[in-house]
């Protein structure tokens, strides 16, 4: 019965062995996986961070001082949407102030937002973002 302890013992440490081959791999293999899957989801999440910053802001921007420009371009509504301050208060002021002298300078100010207004729909969302947030070009 000696043998026959021996020989199951030794096949006992053999089982053990693979046994703990196959953890080690199985290791190894779920350490990997958790790299890669680690990588992946920072890649992720700085692409999302990118697209936060800069094309979603972007759109809104673009669409509503876009649009702004073509209707109330005379008031220059859409300089103040964009920050330009001193922009629209030009706008604004020669606006108004031409109601007063046969409409001529309102309607030059306001050909002016509509083609404002046309550029900024026609941009691509990041060249409009470059140019009018990023840039600061206050004019065409």
């Amino acid at each position: 019965m000696s043998e026959e302890n021996k020989d199951l013992g030794d096949k006992a440490e053999e089982a053990f062995d693979k046994a703990k081959d196959a953890a080690k791999e199985a290791a190894e293999d779920v350490k990997d996986s958790a790299k890669d899957f680690s990588e992946g989801a920072k890649k992720t999440a700085n692409e999302f961070a990118e697209g936060l910053k800069g094309a979603g802001n972007a759109e809104n921007k673009k669409i509503l001082a876009g649009i702004l420009a073509i209707v109330l371009g005379w008031l220059g509504v859409h300089k103040f949407i964009l920050g330009y301050q001193k922009e629209g208060i030009i706008m604004a002021a020669i606006g108004v102030v031409g109601w007063f002298l046969c409409g001529i300078p309102t309607s030059i100010v306001g050909l002016i937002g509509l083609v404002e207004g046309i550029i900024y729909l026609t941009k691509s969302d990041e060249e409009f973002y470059n140019t009018y947030q990023v840039g600061r070009k206050p004019w065409f």
